[in-house]
């Protein structure tokens, strides 16, 4: 009976979230009025509610400057500047018009191109279970042995008090323009009583060179780890790249699947949300993180800069049905699959737009700047 109440109150969730927005822009045109929930100063106008609607609204997320950029007195590149922000710099987000967010930092406001920016997905899709095991204890092996100087070490922080949640919470951040399509691919596994399990977004570069050094050094020393990753024509850069990575990008996200057990609605602000409480990961091709071909969805390596090339490649016969499940889910939702790596989706129209930007993720994020959503922003 939980799980049937999960699968109705999860569409009910998502259709109330569409009605809304749908009648507030039948309702709301004098776009001098803005929602009362916000209760922002008169002086910020808002086109509209949100551009995206996720599980929570953007209001009172943590926002993440993705590279240097300058924050604009108005909505508009003609307008003077306020101040800067640094990469990786952190802020509140307050609102949304059309592709600018109105931002504060240290008690100063303005607004950015969210283009250029990160969001952290716990603000915004809170559903999802978040398991960053980087940050803690490192899962990474290749053949099943142990990576020295990696494996059960805490390769960077990623844990932080998080206000709009009221809890201690991963930080796990994705470029903006891709969290509409976790969120998609989240409401698809939901809309099945299933979930999403988040094992990593972004990875700071710094982190993930010093990944790269000591799995070379595995690889060149130990002949089984070097037969494990060159099968059925892969190589070490399907499994480990050099940096600039598309997780120092933030376009990309580690994830495995759940199916849920037990949940509950928790409210933040004046909004609900599903939390679950309880889960059992689905027993999937090889633990995470297991760097050799036994972790390939495909029989073989597949073009990894097509959006297009897996959907002609054959799936491993070690693809077990929670791999097949996941794929169906994030695929679906304009995600593209890595074919050395269960768990590696990437979002590559956007990783084009971090590339143009370059964007290489050379800076840490190790805390939130979140309120609860509906927060008073009037100075």
């Amino acid at each position: 009976m939980k799980r049937a109440g999960l699968l109705i109150f999860s569409t009910l969730l998502v259709f109330c979230f569409a009605a809304f927005v749908l009648v507030y822009s039948l309702t709301n045109n004098d776009s001098s009025d803005p929602p009362a929930v916000y209760e922002y100063d008169d002086s910020y106008v808002f086109d509209s509610l949100e551009d995206r609607v996720f599980e929570l609204p953007i209001s009172g997320a943590s926002g993440y400057a993705a590279i240097d950029i300058p924050v604009y007195q108005t909505a508009s590149e003609n307008a003077g500047t306020v101040f800067a922000l640094s990469a990786g710099q952190g802020f509140t987000i307050l609102g949304e018009r059309n592709d600018w967010w109105y931002i504060e930092v240290d008690n100063a406001r303005g607004w950015v191109l969210h283009q250029y920016c990160l969001i952290n997905l716990p603000d915004i899709i809170p559903s999802m279970i978040y398991n960053n095991t980087n940050t803690y204890y490192s899962l990474f092996r290749s053949s099943g042995i142990d990576i020295p100087n990696i494996t059960g070490m805490a390769l960077y922080e990623g844990w932080a008090y998080n206000a709009r949640l009221g809890r201690e919470e991963f930080i796990s951040p994705v470029l903006y323009a891709m969290a509409p399509k976790v969120f998609a691919a989240q409401q698809a596994a939901l809309a099945e009583a299933n979930t999403l399990i988040i094992y990593e977004a972004f990875r700071p570069a710094e982190a993930h060179d010093t990944l790269h050094v000591h799995f070379s050094n595995l690889v060149n020393s130990n002949p089984t780890v070097r037969r494990g990753i060159t099968a059925d024509s892969f190589n070490i850069r399907w499994f480990l790249a050099e940096a600039p990575y598309n997780h120092q990008r933030g376009t990309a996200i580690d994830a495995s699947l759940g199916i849920i057990e037990d949940w509950e609605i928790r409210s933040t602000g004046a909004y609900e949300y599903i939390h679950i409480s309880g889960y059992t990961e689905y027993i999937m091709q090889t633990p995470i993180h297991e760097l050799s071909v036994a972790a390939a969805v495909y029989d073989s390596s597949v073009h990894a800069r097509s959006t297009t090339a897996w959907m002609d490649a054959v799936m491993s016969d070690k693809a077990s049905p929670g791999t097949v499940l996941m794929h169906k889910y994030c695929t679906g939702a304009g995600l593209t699959p890595l074919a050395s790596e269960w768990w590696h989706f990437n979002d590559l129209e956007n990783t084009a737009v971090a590339i143009e930007m370059e964007n290489e993720g050379r800076y840490h994020i190790e805390r939130t700047y979140s309120r609860p959503p509906g927060f008073n922003a009037s100075r």
